[in-house]
């Protein structure tokens, strides 16, 4: 089930002014909710910014959200940060956002660890510049031993290539004789995907009133309960996070079933 969050547009902030009050208590929260971070150019362009502008805003807001989720008791917390089909935007820009990721992992790193918050990458991020790979993979390493909320940022992510990926991975295992192909199952087909060490999704969050999945976690989707806000990314905050969370609770998941 998707539902959309209408935007107070005078304000920027959410329709309505506090938190659901019928939403009953112990009602499940979710494990593990990713963001679609849609907007940051667009929050630059009303504005009159240029689009660098608009992604750093957009590093800001990663920030507070990555906080709130932890406070609201998040175990994962997956943000799309850049995807396989960015590449084609112009060279400036993509190197502009390289940039920015580089300077929010060296500043933000000691704070993730003091905070018990494991790193974690999805995606192909090996194939951008190897400095940043470098400083990407010791960040990792810092906090593998944590034992806090996980932070999992998809670099160079795109689900179909994941899921050709997997494919590749479970056809190499036919081959080596490790399992026949008919004993394939979906435990085989989660453990080759970049998020084999993840829980399940639970809610995936958009921004900026577009309302498609864009090639993300399509297969981690499958029953992930769907939430989409008119709120631009750099705009969104601790707030619109607790009220996607409760839209989520009032949700009545059967998964199939009755």
């Amino acid at each position: 089930m998707a539902t959309q969050a209408k935007t107070d547009l005078t304000s920027g902030a959410p329709a309505h002014d506090a938190r659901p009050k019928d939403v009953p208590p112990g009602t499940a929260m979710p494990r593990h909710v990713a963001i679609i971070m849609d907007g940051n150019g667009r929050w630059a362009k009303k504005r009159f910014l240029p689009r660098i502008a608009g992604h750093r805003a957009g590093v800001e807001a990663v920030r507070r959200v990555a906080r709130a989720a932890r406070e609201l008791g998040l175990e994962c917390l997956t943000l799309y940060a850049f995807s396989s089909e960015n590449w084609k935007r112009p060279a400036g820009e993509v190197a502009d956002l390289m940039g920015l990721l580089r300077h929010f992992i060296q500043s933000d790193l000691d704070e993730f660890h003091a905070n018990g918050v494991r790193l974690r990458i999805i995606g192909n991020y090996r194939a951008l510049d190897p400095a940043l790979v470098a400083l990407i993979d010791n960040a990792v390493a810092r906090t593998a031993g944590n034992s806090g909320p996980i932070i999992a940022i998809a670099l160079n992510y795109g689900a179909q290539d994941e899921l050709v990926r997997m494919a590749q991975t479970l056809a190499r295992r036919v081959a080596a004789g490790e399992i026949a192909a008919e004993e394939i199952g979906l435990a085989d087909v989660d453990a080759a995907l970049y998020t084999a060490d993840l829980p399940p999704l639970d809610l995936m969050i958009r921004t900026s009133g577009e309302q498609r999945l864009s090639n993300f976690m399509l297969w981690q989707a499958a029953y992930a309960e769907l939430y989409f806000t008119d709120m631009l990314w750099p705009d969104f905050d601790g707030r619109a996070l607790a009220a996607a969370l409760d839209a989520f609770r009032l949700r009545d998941r059967r998964f199939g079933g009755l």
